[in-house]
């Protein structure tokens, strides 16, 4: 009895011990940019073009499932993918680098910056969380919430999904509406979609 009571006082002891040392942690995932992907999609009244932009680096970290991070975006290399060599792609992604699009010289990096990441109250197989964040694009920051497919476990984490942004709150005016009312045809739109695959390790 003096030997069980003993071993009882022993384990209530570790038990407190480890309940009062134990403190918050925050994991943090890097992003790898090797398996990471950002696609663009944008039409025009005449049209519509498709491309990539290589995602530079960032971190997301989750401390208790509270998620905060940040996505860098590297503007320079702003691709097409929808044209070929020689027919036009050069030509369109240079337009797209110049300062009447993102002007990737003058503002070479774009980020977002997450704020929160929450659970949706019905979650499906393409979306399981609501991502909100501050982006920003060529010194223009704005609110951006989403919906994304978000996977984690003790290795890495997955966020995947897509974005709609409108860039004429950025200052990208050229062929907008929104800056020229009068035009017509020659119209692109201001909201375009960027798709993305963002992969994150320990």
């Amino acid at each position: 009895m003096k030997t069980t009571h003993i071993l009882s006082v022993l384990i209530c002891a570790f038990l407190l011990t480890s309940m009062i040392n134990k403190k918050p942690h925050s994991d943090t995932y890097q992003v790898d940019v090797k398996q990471s992907s950002l696609e663009w999609f944008a039409q025009k009244v005449t049209g519509k073009h498709n491309g990539i932009i290589n995602i530079s680096g960032g971190s997301i970290s989750n401390n208790h499932g509270n998620f905060t991070g940040v996505i860098e975006i590297d503007m320079t290399t702003i691709e097409d993918k929808d044209m070929e060599p020689g027919k036009g792609k050069e030509k369109l992604e240079g337009h797209l680098k110049s300062a009447d699009f993102f002007d990737a010289t003058g503002y070479p990096k774009s980020k977002f910056v997450i704020t929160s990441i929450a659970p949706l109250a019905n979650p499906t197989e393409q979306a399981t969380h609501t991502v909100k964040g501050l982006l920003t694009i060529k010194d223009k920051t704005n609110e951006l919430t989403f919906d994304a497919l978000l996977k984690v476990s003790d290795t890495q984490a997955v966020c995947t999904g897509s974005a709609v942004v409108d860039r004429s709150k950025y200052d990208v005016k050229y062929g907008s509406k929104s800056f020229f009312p009068d035009i017509g045809d020659k119209m692109i739109y201001d909201e375009f979609t960027l798709k993305f695959n963002v992969v994150a390790v320990k």
